[in-house]
């Protein structure tokens, strides 16, 4: 069977005009190909999976994209949480790298954070172990996650969820919960303080 395989190949060999060298040429442009395929399979592969966890959340009913707070945003929040009680904790929703939970714990609250990107849950986790803060971080989707532990809430959201989102605090939250929502305002509560302007603006509400 080998023969006749091998025969064959010299057949169309002799057929096609090939040389020994051009053999030896087509085998080593495959083997290179294979490499580079490879190559650039296995890059493509290491890029989806880093950005799976960016694009997944889009496909929920409300998206809830990353957008790192800016300094004045931290900076306001951190205003809005002088009206709050440190003795409760805190929970950040949507906390992305973890920049307001860890600011929030070096003024000393007991800061949580959720948030549906496992990258940034993990990278929120080594922020705060190499700050050496006890801030905590969960993946966790807000709509199945209970508020009611907690005193102090902080939500970057889209103009689209805060009204079902005001809707869940009213049901869950306590009597005295202080919210700080950022980029926009709950629809329907009267904020008791309203700190900076435009985008940077936060509304402290009082549940």
């Amino acid at each position: 069977m080998a023969q006749t395989e091998c025969t064959s190949c010299n057949d169309l060999r002799n057929q096609l005009g090939l040389k020994e060298e051009d053999i030896n040429s087509i085998q080593k442009i495959n083997s290179r190909g294979l490499i580079l395929a490879a190559c650039f399979g296995g890059a493509a592969l290491g890029i989806s999976c880093v950005c799976i966890p960016f694009v997944l959340p889009g496909f929920r009913k409300y998206c809830l994209p990353y957008v790192p707070a800016s300094n004045e945003q931290v900076t306001n929040v951190l205003k809005g949480l002088k009206f709050c009680d440190r003795s409760k904790r805190l929970l950040d929703i949507g906390s992305g790298d973890g920049r307001i939970v860890i600011a929030a714990a070096r003024e000393g609250f007991n800061s949580d954070g959720i948030e549906l990107n496992t990258v940034l849950v993990y990278y929120s986790r080594y922020s705060a172990l190499k700050n050496g803060l006890k801030a905590r971080f969960f993946k966790r989707d807000l709509w199945k996650f209970d508020c009611s532990p907690y005193g102090n809430i902080v939500i970057f959201g889209v103009e689209q969820m805060m009204a079902p989102l005001e809707e869940k605090f009213t049901r869950e939250l306590v009597r005295g919960t202080k919210i700080i929502a950022c980029r926009f305002p709950l629809p329907n509560l009267t904020p008791i303080h309203t700190i900076g302007s435009g985008i940077d603006a936060v509304w402290l509400y009082e549940v």
